[in-house]
């Protein structure tokens, strides 16, 4: 059959099947004929119970098969032992295995100044090789405004609620919530215990999950992309100063594209409103001058409303930094 399938450049497994076509079948299949070398049920019934007598009721299955070989006897193979007890319900993980939930999604939002606060910590290079600085940052997620800022020689759990605590101090107000990421300072119990004595929210971001923490993100990718930071500090008193100018220009000059191109500032202590009318009027005037260099009247650039970490999936609003 072999050679004239061969020969007819026909499949053998198509000949079979046009030979002998199985039609459609009514009720279950037939169970399947063991194969010769399969134990049979008394034999099986003889190895679980040798598995579940007391010499070896708390013994791994190899230590059973190469104790019964030592001892001149041979039932089966080891993985034919695995499969009985797995059939028997008697195969799992003997050790207590912890068991995480999933972690929940974080969402929050914000409809204005001092409501939700952002918090990261990020390295900076020291003057040699092997050497950081810790710079912890606070930002306000509606108005992306710097509440408070610190440059430490590392990052400690007790200088991360001091640092959280003086913020909270200066800026004269307790946010609902503050919001970082699961590092060894954000979730230490020195900030627990602080934050709930205030009676201030925490949040955390997924493990593994940065997009969870845009907002401080963002902020440490435009503090080291500004042409004039360092490849190293010379020392930390280089590291604050240098700090200290770029947060100060970040909040009263840095215009940001996702709070409608005001500058922090202007968000955080309500001046965007005006400068919004200010923008307008320009607008109005470039248009009343030349109307034909533009197809419709200019808007000025609009504040949003709300400011969102995780915005939920029916709403459509754009959050950016």
């Amino acid at each position: 059959m072999q050679r004239a399938c061969t020969l007819t450049g026909t499949s053998r497994a198509t000949y079979y099947r046009q030979a002998k076509p199985v039609g459609p079948r009514h009720g279950p299949w037939l169970p399947r004929t063991p194969p010769p070398q399969a134990l049979s049920a008394a034999e099986r019934d003889q190895v679980l119970a040798l598995l579940n007598s007391p010499a070896y009721a708390d013994s791994a299955i190899p230590q059973v098969w190469a104790r019964e070989l030592d001892a001149g006897r041979y039932h089966c193979s080891m993985s034919t032992m695995y499969r009985i007890a797995r059939a028997a319900g008697q195969s799992r993980e003997r050790r207590r295995l912890a068991s995480h939930p999933p972690r929940v999604r974080p969402e929050l939002v914000a409809t204005g100044p001092g409501q939700v606060w952002s918090w990261d910590i990020t390295a900076l290079k020291g003057p040699v090789k092997g050497v950081w600085f810790k710079c912890y940052v606070i930002i306000d997620i509606y108005s992306r405004y710097v509440t408070g800022w610190r440059v430490a020689a590392g990052e400690d759990a007790v200088v991360a609620r001091d640092f959280l605590a003086d913020a909270i101090t200066q800026n004269g107000i307790e946010p609902h919530t503050i919001h970082a990421d699961r590092g060894g300072a954000m979730t230490s119990k020195p900030v627990s215990e602080m934050l709930v004595d205030l009676g201030v929210l925490r949040s955390h971001s997924r493990p593994r999950t940065s997009n969870d923490n845009p907002y401080s993100e963002a902020q440490f990718k435009t503090m080291k992309y500004v042409p004039d930071f360092p490849e190293r500090f010379g020392s930390l008193a280089d590291a604050r100063v240098f700090c200290d100018g770029f947060f100060t220009a970040y909040n009263h000059e840095h215009r940001h594209s996702g709070i409608g191109w005001h500058t922090p500032a202007s968000v955080h202590y309500g001046t965007a409103s005006q400068i919004r009318e200010q923008r307008q009027a320009t607008l109005d005037a470039a248009h009343a001058a030349h109307p034909d260099r533009f197809n419709h009247r200019p808007r000025a650039p609009k504040l949003p409303d709300q400011a969102w970490i995780n915005q939920p999936a029916q709403q459509t609003q754009t959050v950016s930094v």
